[in-house]
């Protein structure tokens, strides 16, 4: 059991962290500017509060503000984004050349067949292997192997259909990969422009979602005339 001490009462506020760590919030951007560099992968809001255990959600938000403006302003070497579902420290995407050069990596490449069958996931899901085929006209088995081992899709559930087919969704990953902070910054249809293996008669992408199109005003049944 813990002890406190009279001490201690008197350097703790009412939200249970010492009142000298909350006098020091002007530190709280170079706190968490820490914490995403040990972390390598984007963290989620959460998680940064949970491990800070003192500044309420609203103080890290702030701090976060403040570290990417001063990124930004300052023109550094890395930027805060929100990414994934969290916020990750990254390179500049003008450094890319250089950072490639000293780490003698090449930028992992996809397929057209790949990009083609992750997009169509990506604005259909969950969909099937079925769905995706008849999207795309080919047999899409392959290729679905090869995104799962790069985990940019997962197997979301089972279709409530005969066979009772795999659903396949997208990943955090996949959010990473393509610097997205979450679904819904996905472009719309009209956006990529040449996106044809995407527009299905039956799909439409915009900032409301994925929703099936409002029934064109000559298939709706005319109104009855006032007699």
């Amino acid at each position: 059991m813990e002890t406190v001490t009279e001490t201690d009462r008197e350097h703790r506020n009412g939200n249970g962290y010492d009142a000298a760590a909350q006098a020091d919030l002007g530190r709280l951007p170079a706190l968490i500017e820490s914490l995403l560099f040990a972390a390598g992968a984007p963290v989620p809001l959460a998680r940064l509060v949970e491990a800070l255990d003192g500044p309420e959600r609203r103080e890290v938000t702030a701090a976060l503000k403040v570290l990417a403006e001063g990124y930004e302003r300052e023109g550094r070497g890395i930027r805060l984004v929100q990414v994934g579902g969290g916020y990750q420290l990254r390179t500049p995407a003008e450094h890319a050349l250089w950072v490639r050069r000293l780490l003698h990596e090449r930028p992992p490449r996809l397929s057209r067949p790949m990009l083609e069958t992750v997009a169509i996931v990506a604005y259909r899901q969950p969909c099937t292997r079925a769905e995706i085929e008849a999207i795309r006209g080919v047999e899409a088995e392959a290729v679905l192997s090869t995104l799962l081992e790069r985990r940019l899709v997962r197997v979301v559930g089972r279709k409530e259909a005969p066979g009772r087919p795999l659903l396949y969704g997208t990943t955090r990953e996949f959010l990473e990969v393509f610097g997205l902070p979450d679904l819904s910054a996905l472009p719309t249809l009209r956006e990529l422009g040449e996106a044809e293996i995407l527009s299905h008669p039956e799909l439409v992408v915009d900032a409301g979602g994925v929703r099936p199109p409002a029934p064109a005003a000559a298939d709706r049944e005319p109104a009855g005339e006032a007699g």
